[in-house]
Protein backbone atom coordinates (compact mmCIF):
# COMPACT_ATOMS: atom_id res chain seq x y z
CA UNK A 1 0.00 0.00 0.00
CA UNK A 2 1.44 3.57 -1.06
CA UNK A 3 2.20 5.75 1.88
CA UNK A 4 1.51 9.23 2.42
CA UNK A 5 4.94 10.42 2.49
CA UNK A 6 5.26 8.86 -0.88
CA UNK A 7 2.28 10.69 -2.18
CA UNK A 8 3.37 14.36 -0.70
CA UNK A 9 6.82 12.93 -2.19
CA UNK A 10 5.30 12.81 -5.45
CA UNK A 11 3.85 16.37 -5.15
CA UNK A 12 7.22 17.70 -4.17
CA UNK A 13 8.70 16.42 -7.66
CA UNK A 14 6.40 18.23 -9.87
CA UNK A 15 8.67 21.32 -10.93
CA UNK A 16 5.60 23.75 -12.74
CA UNK A 17 7.27 25.01 -16.31
CA UNK A 18 5.15 27.91 -16.04
CA UNK A 19 6.26 30.90 -13.77
CA UNK A 20 2.71 31.95 -12.43
CA UNK A 21 2.27 28.27 -11.68
CA UNK A 22 5.33 28.19 -9.03
CA UNK A 23 4.18 31.95 -7.78
CA UNK A 24 0.57 30.55 -7.28
CA UNK A 25 2.16 27.11 -5.52
CA UNK A 26 3.94 29.54 -3.18
CA UNK A 27 1.07 31.52 -2.06
CA UNK A 28 -0.63 27.68 -1.62
CA UNK A 29 2.48 27.21 0.81
CA UNK A 30 1.68 30.24 2.88
CA UNK A 31 -1.78 29.87 3.04
CA UNK A 32 -1.54 26.21 4.43
CA UNK A 33 1.14 27.38 7.24
CA UNK A 34 -0.59 30.67 7.86
CA UNK A 35 1.77 33.03 7.60
CA UNK A 36 5.35 33.78 6.05
CA UNK A 37 6.77 31.26 8.43
CA UNK A 38 6.43 27.76 6.86
CA UNK A 39 7.15 25.27 9.26
CA UNK A 40 6.70 21.15 7.77
CA UNK A 41 8.15 17.74 9.12
CA UNK A 42 8.59 16.74 5.42
CA UNK A 43 12.10 17.66 4.00
CA UNK A 44 10.80 17.56 0.72
CA UNK A 45 8.19 20.28 1.23
CA UNK A 46 11.11 22.31 2.82
CA UNK A 47 13.12 21.91 -0.28
CA UNK A 48 9.85 22.75 -2.48
CA UNK A 49 9.41 25.92 -0.71
CA UNK A 50 13.09 27.14 -1.12
CA UNK A 51 12.99 25.98 -5.32
CA UNK A 52 10.30 28.07 -5.95
CA UNK A 53 11.16 31.08 -3.93
CA UNK A 54 14.66 30.79 -5.85
CA UNK A 55 13.04 30.01 -9.16
CA UNK A 56 11.16 33.31 -8.84
CA UNK A 57 14.30 35.72 -7.82
CA UNK A 58 13.39 35.93 -4.21
CA UNK A 59 16.26 35.69 -1.56
CA UNK A 60 15.50 32.57 0.98
CA UNK A 61 17.34 30.67 3.50
CA UNK A 62 17.90 27.30 3.61
CA UNK A 63 15.47 25.55 5.22
CA UNK A 64 16.69 25.35 9.47
CA UNK A 65 15.77 23.72 12.43
CA UNK A 66 12.72 24.46 14.72
CA UNK A 67 11.75 24.64 17.47
CA UNK A 68 10.38 21.33 18.80
CA UNK A 69 6.96 20.67 18.97
CA UNK A 70 5.73 18.87 22.35
CA UNK A 71 2.47 17.06 22.50
CA UNK A 72 2.53 15.03 25.70
CA UNK A 73 5.36 12.98 25.84
CA UNK A 74 6.19 12.85 22.08
CA UNK A 75 8.62 15.97 20.57
CA UNK A 76 8.77 16.46 16.60
CA UNK A 77 11.38 18.72 15.48
CA UNK A 78 10.43 20.81 12.42
CA UNK A 79 12.06 22.37 9.48
CA UNK A 80 11.41 25.82 8.90
CA UNK A 81 11.33 28.33 5.84
CA UNK A 82 10.96 31.99 6.23
CA UNK A 83 9.56 33.34 2.66
CA UNK A 84 8.21 36.41 1.63
CA UNK A 85 4.75 37.16 2.00
CA UNK A 86 4.95 39.73 -0.71
CA UNK A 87 4.72 37.05 -3.52
CA UNK A 88 0.81 36.73 -2.53
CA UNK A 89 0.44 40.82 -3.11
CA UNK A 90 -2.02 40.92 -6.17
CA UNK A 91 -2.48 37.21 -6.64
CA UNK A 92 -6.69 36.46 -6.37
CA UNK A 93 -7.85 32.96 -6.46
CA UNK A 94 -10.99 34.44 -8.46
CA UNK A 95 -9.04 35.89 -11.54
CA UNK A 96 -6.48 32.59 -11.60
CA UNK A 97 -6.69 30.58 -13.97
CA UNK A 98 -7.30 27.10 -13.90
CA UNK A 99 -3.69 25.57 -13.98
CA UNK A 100 -2.59 28.33 -11.43
CA UNK A 101 -5.27 26.81 -8.98
CA UNK A 102 -4.56 23.65 -9.17
CA UNK A 103 -0.64 24.35 -8.27
CA UNK A 104 -2.60 26.85 -5.44
CA UNK A 105 -4.06 23.85 -4.06
CA UNK A 106 -0.83 21.79 -4.55
CA UNK A 107 1.02 24.52 -2.30
CA UNK A 108 -1.79 24.04 0.40
CA UNK A 109 -1.73 20.15 0.71
CA UNK A 110 1.96 20.36 1.19
CA UNK A 111 2.22 22.87 3.83
CA UNK A 112 -0.76 21.85 5.69
CA UNK A 113 -2.18 18.58 4.48
CA UNK A 114 -2.07 14.52 5.53
CA UNK A 115 -2.64 11.98 3.33
CA UNK A 116 -3.87 8.21 5.19
CA UNK A 117 -4.47 5.50 3.08
CA UNK A 118 -6.18 2.51 5.81
CA UNK A 119 -8.11 -0.58 5.47
CA UNK A 120 -10.96 1.44 6.39
CA UNK A 121 -10.59 3.98 3.65
CA UNK A 122 -8.32 6.85 2.46
CA UNK A 123 -8.49 10.05 3.96
CA UNK A 124 -6.99 13.28 3.23
CA UNK A 125 -7.06 16.96 5.51
CA UNK A 126 -6.05 20.40 6.21
CA UNK A 127 -4.93 21.87 9.45
CA UNK A 128 -5.51 25.37 9.42
CA UNK A 129 -4.90 27.62 11.97
CA UNK A 130 -7.71 29.99 11.09
CA UNK A 131 -11.58 29.59 10.47
CA UNK A 132 -11.09 32.29 8.00
CA UNK A 133 -8.76 30.25 6.22
CA UNK A 134 -10.29 27.09 6.23
CA UNK A 135 -13.97 28.28 4.87
CA UNK A 136 -11.54 29.86 1.88
CA UNK A 137 -9.88 26.38 1.01
CA UNK A 138 -13.71 25.01 1.63
CA UNK A 139 -14.38 27.54 -1.14
CA UNK A 140 -11.34 26.94 -3.31
CA UNK A 141 -12.00 23.39 -3.64
CA UNK A 142 -15.95 23.41 -3.94
CA UNK A 143 -14.74 25.64 -7.20
CA UNK A 144 -13.30 22.87 -8.21
CA UNK A 145 -16.13 20.23 -7.79
CA UNK A 146 -13.92 18.37 -4.65
CA UNK A 147 -16.73 18.79 -1.55
CA UNK A 148 -14.72 19.07 1.64
CA UNK A 149 -16.10 19.15 5.06
CA UNK A 150 -15.27 21.26 8.02
CA UNK A 151 -14.00 20.40 12.01
CA UNK A 152 -12.24 21.44 14.94
CA UNK A 153 -9.51 20.16 17.03
CA UNK A 154 -7.56 21.28 19.64
CA UNK A 155 -8.24 24.78 18.82
CA UNK A 156 -7.47 24.16 15.12
CA UNK A 157 -9.52 24.01 11.90
CA UNK A 158 -9.52 21.40 9.84
CA UNK A 159 -11.19 20.54 6.42
CA UNK A 160 -10.76 17.09 5.56
CA UNK A 161 -12.09 14.75 2.34
CA UNK A 162 -13.24 11.30 3.17
CA UNK A 163 -14.43 9.75 -0.10
CA UNK A 164 -12.82 7.46 -2.21
CA UNK A 165 -14.20 9.85 -5.21
CA UNK A 166 -13.69 12.82 -3.73
CA UNK A 167 -9.94 12.42 -2.67
CA UNK A 168 -8.92 10.87 -6.16
CA UNK A 169 -10.70 14.03 -8.22
CA UNK A 170 -8.49 16.07 -5.33
CA UNK A 171 -5.22 13.92 -5.89
CA UNK A 172 -5.79 14.18 -9.77
CA UNK A 173 -6.51 17.90 -9.71
CA UNK A 174 -3.30 18.29 -7.88
CA UNK A 175 -0.86 15.87 -10.11
CA UNK A 176 -0.26 12.67 -7.35
CA UNK A 177 -1.08 10.38 -10.67
CA UNK A 178 0.21 7.57 -8.58
CA UNK A 179 -1.64 8.15 -6.02
CA UNK A 180 -4.53 8.10 -7.52
CA UNK A 181 -3.66 4.94 -9.32
CA UNK A 182 -2.95 3.69 -5.60
CA UNK A 183 -6.94 5.10 -4.80
CA UNK A 184 -8.35 2.77 -7.81
CA UNK A 185 -6.02 0.00 -7.23
CA UNK A 186 -6.90 -0.62 -3.79
CA UNK A 187 -10.76 0.25 -4.53
CA UNK A 188 -10.86 -2.38 -7.36
CA UNK A 189 -8.97 -4.84 -5.08
CA UNK A 190 -11.83 -4.12 -2.32
CA UNK A 191 -14.66 -4.59 -4.85
CA UNK A 192 -12.88 -8.09 -5.59
CA UNK A 193 -12.69 -8.83 -2.28
CA UNK A 194 -16.22 -8.14 -1.04
CA UNK A 195 -17.81 -10.54 -4.30
CA UNK A 196 -15.58 -13.05 -3.43
CA UNK A 197 -16.96 -12.63 0.09
CA UNK A 198 -20.43 -13.21 -1.27
CA UNK A 199 -19.99 -16.14 -3.02
CA UNK A 200 -18.51 -17.49 -0.70
CA UNK A 201 -21.41 -17.29 1.84
CA UNK A 202 -23.84 -17.96 -1.07
CA UNK A 203 -21.82 -21.06 -1.64
CA UNK A 204 -21.78 -21.57 2.18
CA UNK A 205 -25.47 -21.36 2.24
CA UNK A 206 -25.88 -23.93 -0.57
CA UNK A 207 -23.91 -26.56 1.38
CA UNK A 208 -25.21 -25.86 4.24
CA UNK A 209 -28.98 -26.56 2.49
CA UNK A 210 -27.75 -29.86 0.34
CA UNK A 211 -26.58 -31.07 3.66
CA UNK A 212 -29.47 -30.49 5.75
CA UNK A 213 -31.93 -31.72 2.84
CA UNK A 214 -30.06 -34.86 2.57
CA UNK A 215 -30.41 -35.79 6.17
CA UNK A 216 -33.67 -35.37 5.96
CA UNK A 217 -34.32 -37.86 2.85
CA UNK A 218 -31.74 -40.42 4.95
CA UNK A 219 -34.14 -40.91 7.71
CA UNK A 220 -36.82 -40.62 5.87
CA UNK A 221 -35.38 -43.42 3.36
CA UNK A 222 -34.24 -45.40 6.70
CA UNK A 223 -38.28 -45.50 8.36
CA UNK A 224 -39.44 -46.52 4.67
CA UNK A 225 -36.82 -49.73 4.86
CA UNK A 226 -37.20 -50.23 8.45
CA UNK A 227 -41.43 -50.14 8.17
CA UNK A 228 -41.17 -52.71 4.65
CA UNK A 229 -42.96 -49.79 2.61
CA UNK A 230 -39.74 -49.08 0.53
CA UNK A 231 -39.12 -52.36 -1.04
CA UNK A 232 -42.60 -51.79 -2.15
CA UNK A 233 -42.55 -48.43 -3.78
CA UNK A 234 -41.95 -47.49 -7.63
CA UNK A 235 -38.44 -48.24 -9.72
CA UNK A 236 -38.09 -45.01 -9.54
CA UNK A 237 -38.26 -44.41 -5.90
CA UNK A 238 -36.48 -46.89 -5.22
CA UNK A 239 -33.48 -46.35 -7.58
CA UNK A 240 -33.32 -42.61 -5.98
CA UNK A 241 -33.05 -43.59 -2.76
CA UNK A 242 -30.61 -46.34 -3.57
CA UNK A 243 -28.22 -43.86 -5.28
CA UNK A 244 -29.26 -41.08 -2.15
CA UNK A 245 -27.66 -43.83 0.07
CA UNK A 246 -24.95 -44.37 -1.94
CA UNK A 247 -24.06 -40.94 -2.35
CA UNK A 248 -24.89 -39.38 0.89
CA UNK A 249 -23.26 -35.62 -0.02
CA UNK A 250 -23.85 -35.46 -3.25
CA UNK A 251 -26.48 -32.18 -4.90
CA UNK A 252 -29.87 -32.86 -7.23
CA UNK A 253 -27.64 -32.20 -10.38
CA UNK A 254 -24.85 -34.90 -9.28
CA UNK A 255 -28.03 -37.30 -8.59
CA UNK A 256 -29.80 -36.50 -11.44
CA UNK A 257 -26.66 -36.85 -13.99
CA UNK A 258 -26.07 -40.16 -12.19
CA UNK A 259 -29.98 -41.19 -12.87
CA UNK A 260 -29.97 -40.21 -16.08
CA UNK A 261 -33.09 -37.79 -15.42
CA UNK A 262 -33.91 -34.14 -14.56
CA UNK A 263 -33.43 -32.40 -11.73
CA UNK A 264 -36.58 -31.75 -11.32
CA UNK A 265 -37.33 -35.20 -11.36
CA UNK A 266 -34.87 -36.30 -8.68
CA UNK A 267 -36.13 -33.39 -6.28
CA UNK A 268 -40.14 -34.58 -6.61
CA UNK A 269 -38.54 -38.24 -5.63
CA UNK A 270 -36.49 -37.23 -2.75
CA UNK A 271 -39.21 -34.97 -1.89
CA UNK A 272 -42.22 -37.66 -2.23
CA UNK A 273 -40.35 -39.89 0.02
CA UNK A 274 -40.04 -37.81 2.55
CA UNK A 275 -43.87 -36.76 2.06
CA UNK A 276 -44.66 -40.77 2.66
CA UNK A 277 -42.08 -41.08 5.36
CA UNK A 278 -43.84 -38.53 7.82
CA UNK A 279 -47.55 -39.53 6.28
CA UNK A 280 -46.30 -42.95 8.27
CA UNK A 281 -45.19 -41.05 11.21
CA UNK A 282 -49.19 -39.50 11.13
Amino acid sequence: MLVAGEVKGELARIHPARACCRRAELVGLLHGSGGSTLRTLDHATARTAVHLATALGMAVDPPRPGAFDRRGDRSRHHLVVELDPGVADGWSWAAAPSHDRRAFVRGVLLASGSISFTSSGPHVEFVLRHRRTADELRANLADLDVRALPAERRGRHLVYLKGQEEIAALLQLVGANRGVLELETHRVGRDVRARLNRLLNAEEANLARTVRAADRQLSAIARLEADGRLARLGPGLRETAALRRHMPDADLDTLAGALGVSRSAVNHRLRRLVELASDEEK
